[in-house]
């Protein structure tokens, strides 16, 4: 089955797929001229008719021959699904970034980059060459026979047209069926990512047996569908495989026939013995190959969704430069989530460079939106965000990101290095600055009491630090970055008094000159603020001068 779309969204290389196609056709070719002289050798042996040697000689050349080839087309496949699964991949990771939010499954985006792609490889660089060959060996086997026994050319033309043009008839259902399967191991492999990953959550709250059964349960209507594809590709495999076996034995018939009434020679019925099984060879391996590539086919609509997901953000600022200056301003700015009240509703607010404002508020009041708004992982309905003067979707993603970071509450870590971890803003920082931001951090004794000290890989999201631990090193992270703007969502919300106090004390210290905007509910994280501004349902509710007190949070923050 030649499915277009699915060749578009690959990108595959017609003159690649044509290469191995021909490499297909040499190959039978040598398999049919080994077939021809195994034949007569074998008639020579019998009836003493030609040379054994000479024939003997054709066949180790021919064998040397059809090892070169295979050889070759083996390095050119390999080659091929190689750029096929790196360049697939590639866009893949770069278009998971414009998914939705509320559309982003990671269980079923790893199921389509690394099995559906998997399963690509296969399809391009052995089922659609193969099927090259096998429209056109068996038309060429057929006329060979024909030469010899027009009976066993006619039964062997009916026996391959069978074999090849029966099981596509097929295609389309096992494909149907195939994406629904797919549908349902994406979501299964959904459900175990999403489990793995919330595994003590589900001990803490005595769901284990629950969530292993509903898996349990999803895993076995699995199983059933798989099965009952099986039995409909295992209908395919009998048709063709009947064809086939039948074709060859009825054809040898019929040329046998012809010897015993002297229309052919005893060579000549040997020969077509021999071509008759040649003539299948080819759909044998198209089955294969179909087989082998099944699994990319179906995942065709998961790539498809994933290459053409419209991103809520679009990236086509061209200004390649970061903010000169730290400073940014949100001017009449609005937006709300899908279904919800505005989560900011014409709000202004300018911060100058070097200032440190601390913004407060209830839960709900919009302060984390504020710090989406500046990392542009959502854009405002309405109004401008600025950084450096500049609308902030006029930069490029990098100089974005050297102009603005955001530390969230609950900061992402890597399966990296912590030293890798920490420079994900500036790797090329050096191991003396990288020290020294986990130094006022607040988490370097912390580091060097790790197993490999500042070369540990951390496990999955940093699961061997305590939450405190993980915020301080998102913290390091961003006073190593080069940006002259900083934000700081509820990042100390995990900290003890007096840890805390020393971070936001290193925090006034080494990011001295630079804009930092502090998100807190404590008083305690905000000392160190020159000015303070209180939000409410989105708007500017009050501000003053200097660090909040205790008074301006009874105001805003429990309002």
């Amino acid at each position: 089955m030649i499915h277009r779309r699915l060749l578009q969204l690959a990108g595959a290389i017609p003159g690649t797929i044509a290469v191995l196609a021909v490499c297909g056709i040499v190959l039978s070719a040598l398999h049919l001229t080994f077939a021809i002289t195994l034949g007569s050798a074998i008639a020579a042996l019998i009836v003493g008719d030609g040379d054994p040697v000479r024939a003997f000689a054709i066949l180790a050349a021919v064998t040397v021959a059809r090892g070169v080839v295979i050889w070759m087309r083996e390095l050119v496949a390999a080659r091929a699904g190689a750029a096929v699964r790196i360049r697939l991949r590639r866009r893949l990771l770069g278009r998971l970034s414009a998914v939705p939010v509320a559309e982003r499954d990671s269980g079923a985006a790893a199921a389509v980059a690394i099995d559906g792609v998997e399963g690509l490889d296969p399809y391009f660089t052995r089922y659609l060459p193969q099927l090259i060959v096998v429209f056109v060996v068996p038309a060429i086997v057929v006329v060979l026979v024909w030469e010899r026994s027009a009976a066993a050319g006619l039964i062997l033309a009916v026996a391959a047209a069978i074999a090849v043009f029966a099981p596509r008839a097929w295609d389309a259902r096992l494909l149907t069926t195939g994406r629904t399967r797919w549908a349902r191991f994406a979501r299964l492999s959904s459900g175990y990512v999403e489990a793995l990953q919330q595994i003590p959550l589900l001990r803490a709250f005595g769901a284990s047996g629950r969530a292993a059964e509903r898996l349990a349960n999803e895993a076995e209507g699995l199983r059933e569908l798989t099965m009952a594809q099986l039995r409909l590709s295992l209908v395919v495999t009998v048709v063709g495989g009947l064809a086939m076996h039948l074709g060859t034995v009825l054809a040898t018939l019929a040329a046998i026939a012809a010897v015993a009434s002297g229309e052919a020679s005893a060579v000549g019925a040997v020969v077509v013995l021999m071509l008759a099984r040649e003539c299948f060879r080819p759909v044998l391996d198209l089955a294969e190959n179909w087989h082998a590539g099944y699994l990319g086919l179906t995942a065709v609509d998961g790539l498809e969704r994933l290459l053409t997901a419209r991103p809520d953000i679009v990236e086509d600022g061209a200004h390649d430069r970061p903010a000169p200056v730290g400073e940014f301003e949100l001017d009449a700015v609005s937006f709300r989530y899908p279904g919800a009240e505005p989560a900011v509703a014409d709000l202004s607010l300018r911060v100058a460079p070097g200032e440190t404002v601390a913004l407060i508020g209830a839960s709900g009041s919009g302060k984390s939106t504020v710090a989406r708004l500046l990392e542009r992982d959502v854009d405002p309905e309405a109004g401008v965000v600025r950084v450096g003067g500049r609308d902030l979707r006029e930069y490029t993603p990098g100089a974005r990101s050297r102009s603005v970071v955001v530390v969230p509450q609950d900061p992402v870590l890597f399966t990296w290095s912590v030293r890798e971890n920490l420079r994900l803003h500036r790797a090329d920082a050096a191991d003396a600055e990288v020290e020294r931001a986990a130094r006022a951090a607040g988490i370097h004794h912390v580091i060097c009491a790790l197993p490999d000290g500042y070369d540990t890989v951390l496990a999955e999201n940093g699961e061997q630090l305590s939450g405190g631990q993980c915020q301080r090193l998102a913290i390091a992270r961003a006073l190593l970055s080069p940006a002259p703007v900083l934000v700081f969502d509820e990042v100390t919300s995990a900290l003890d008094l007096e840890t805390e106090r020393a971070v936001v004390d290193a925090l006034a210290r080494e990011g001295a000159g630079r804009t930092m905007l502090l998100i807190a509910h404590r008083e305690s994280a905000c000392v160190h603020a020159t000015r303070w501004v209180g939000l409410d349902a989105g708007r500017v509710v009050a501000s003053g001068d200097g660090a909040p007190s205790g008074r301006a949070f009874a105001r805003v923050a429990v309002r």
